[in-house]
């Protein structure tokens, strides 16, 4: 269970009362709650602010906190995790990661491998047949790929195509602007290849529909 206290963005201040029911829900459920508390101790109501992990006894609480609210140094991405369970539940359970990397065979990675080599070039193939678009290699890890928006009629670039694309197609790719790559798009390819397919298919209908008229 995740809590946010104090909230944001409206600001409201869990009571102790409140915060003592749901580590209680949190213990009838056999779940721990991470308590974000970025903006701990920055509270001027009439609630105080009561730490999460005041409550580690009935239930184990990890705690999020951040040196840029309270500090007051905005953009200063610092913080720290708090685990207050002084009961030791969590180091009786082991955690699940543990589990998953001892438990994982090799055949699912290889599967996995043939998986991601099959959609690489069924992305890359479909692709080939969208004037607009172009894959400077078949990729071998994640893609990206050239925009031309000269060819299409009313797209000004990437963020314009992929908003619009997600409006028409339903389908979401990454403006490469956002990597600092103006006119790229960012797509992958880690999913079922019907799945992949389908989404091409959009792509090419998209990029049809706004094409330049010759």
């Amino acid at each position: 269970m995740v809590i946010i206290n104090p909230g944001n963005p409206c600001g409201n201040v869990f009571t102790h009362q409140h915060l003592k029911k749901v580590a209680e829900t949190a213990r009838m459920l056999g779940i721990l709650v991470i308590a974000d508390e970025v903006y701990g101790h920055l509270v001027f109501g009439s609630n105080p602010y009561v730490p999460m992990g005041v409550f580690g006894s009935i239930t184990p609480v990890i705690t999020l906190g951040s040196i840029s609210k309270r500090w007051i140094v905005p953009g200063w991405r610092l913080g720290w995790l708090v685990t207050n369970d002084p009961n030791g539940i969590l180091c009786k359970s082991g955690g699940a990661v543990p589990q998953i990397i001892e438990k994982t065979t090799d055949d699912f990675f290889s599967r996995i491998i043939g998986l991601l080599r099959k959609t690489a070039d069924i992305c890359f193939d479909g692709l080939a047949d969208i004037p607009c678009i172009t894959c400077p290699h078949k990729p071998e890890g994640a893609m990206s790929v050239n925009l031309n928006v000269s060819l299409l009629e009313d797209i000004e670039d990437d963020m314009d195509f992929c908003v619009k694309l997600s409006k028409e197609e339903s389908v979401i790719i990454l403006p490469g602007f956002t990597v600092g790559m103006e006119n790229w798009l960012r797509i992958t390819f880690a999913t079922e290849p019907p799945s992949l397919e389908d989404g091409l298919g959009r792509i090419k209908a998209f990029c049809q529909r706004h094409a330049k008229k010759q």
